[in-house]
């Protein structure tokens, strides 16, 4: 016989409360941090020219390779850098972006300060969720809002983590904050619910097996995900580069003129130059590299946690599938992903091929998600939401 569950802890609840509308209110403030840091971040317009006649150069010291100054008719010509990165979609080599800050020691400190305050926003944030888990005892995650308010500190924790590891990922942290204040502000204004225990089929030990593994890998899909639609960002800018079409092909540009009309061109040119803020971020190569491994990564935690839930399901409901909607876009989500994968594993699916599939495969799982759950009628629905 099923115990009798304790009634919820409403002082621990109203504290928990609290404390996710302190954590949105300090990710605010780390969201404005994060727009001042690429904003005044930016170069000013001398050293946007100076960039743009040293592009190469830059180039080589990012990468850590050297560029040797020849002259010839009166132009610089400076020699390609020994280490480059080559990009997935094609035959490019670029160096990294010199990252949100843009070299700018002023977009710097903000940054600095963008991530300590993402670091305190999600102590608050962790806290609120501990609280709730504590004023009925029993995992935070038993229905809409508590999985939200969870999946949401997850992907905060899997940022912070990545930066502790020294990654390169500083320029996640405005599209991080982004979506945490949206992810916040749903749960709170439509997805609320009262701190209450489970129904009884929920009160089993997969809950905190299948439903934890369902949060880490939608965190870490997340990030994979951002990395991808950057991704396709910064290929799109590096095209335009190589050809010529940016201020960083004003060198370029510049070489094909007599000397004495290169001064009132430049201008013309740099008038109608500004500073692309996806400049600042890693070479394409690299987000594309981020987002795969990424993937590759969760995908057996994503298949681990499609199998405990079928395991569940057998367990209280006597049967291992039965096409209940979560069940079937679970395994659509795991499909879109084995074919991103795959498509990976292929030559000629590398590059934006691919990343049309991951982000489609993406997509599912944010209908799995919030549309299944809200719209859809089925087992899962979380507490008639």
């Amino acid at each position: 016989m099923t115990p009798i569950a304790a009634a919820a802890n409403e002082n621990l609840a109203n504290i928990s409360n609290v404390l996710i509308y302190s954590a949105m209110a300090v990710y605010t403030l780390a969201f404005l941090a994060h727009i001042a840091e690429w904003v005044l971040g930016s170069r000013s317009a001398v050293g946007r020219t100076a960039a743009a006649l040293t592009t190469e150069r830059e180039a080589a010291a990012a990468g850590g390779g050297q560029a040797a100054e020849r002259q010839g008719g009166g132009t610089a010509v400076l020699e390609r850098p020994k280490v480059v990165t080559r990009s997935a979609a094609g035959g490019r080599d670029v160096p990294d972006g010199p990252g949100a800050a843009g070299t700018s020691e002023k977009g710097d400190v903000y940054g600095r300060i963008a991530v300590s305050l993402t670091v305190l926003a999600f102590l608050l944030h962790a806290s609120s969720v501990i609280t709730r888990a504590l004023s009925v005892e029993r995992a935070p995650w038993g229905n809409m809002y508590e999985f939200s308010t969870t999946f949401g500190v997850t992907v905060v924790a899997v940022y912070l983590g990545l930066l502790v590891a020294k990654k390169n990922v500083r320029w996640l942290g405005l599209p991080l904050t982004t979506t945490i204040l949206l992810d916040l502000g749903l749960a709170l204004s439509v997805l609320y619910t009262d701190s209450d225990q489970l129904v009884p089929a929920l009160h089993s030990y997969w809950l905190w097996i299948h439903v934890s593994c369902a949060i880490i890998s939608g965190a870490a899909l997340w990030v994979g995900a951002c990395s991808t639609l950057l991704y396709l960002f910064r290929d799109g800018y590096e095209a335009r580069l190589v050809s010529g079409r940016t201020g960083a092909g004003l060198d370029r540009y510049l070489a094909e003129l007599p000397p004495e009309r290169k001064y009132a061109r430049f201008k013309a040119k740099l008038a109608r130059t500004t500073d692309n803020p996806i400049s600042r971020l890693p070479a394409a190569a690299n987000l594309d590299k981020l987002a795969y491994r990424v993937n590759a990564t969760v995908f057996p935690l994503w298949t681990f946690t499609i199998v405990a839930g079928a395991i569940w399901a057998e367990a209280a409901w006597g049967r291992y599938w039965g096409w209940d909607p979560k069940e079937v876009w679970s395994f659509i989500t795991w499909v879109a992903y084995a074919c991103y994968l795959h498509a990976r594993a292929t030559a000629g699916w590398k590059g934006r091929k691919a990343a049309y599939i991951a982000l489609a495969a993406f997509a599912c799982y944010l209908f799995n998600y919030y549309g299944v759950n809200i719209f859809v009628t089925g087992k899962h629905s979380y507490a008639g939401v």
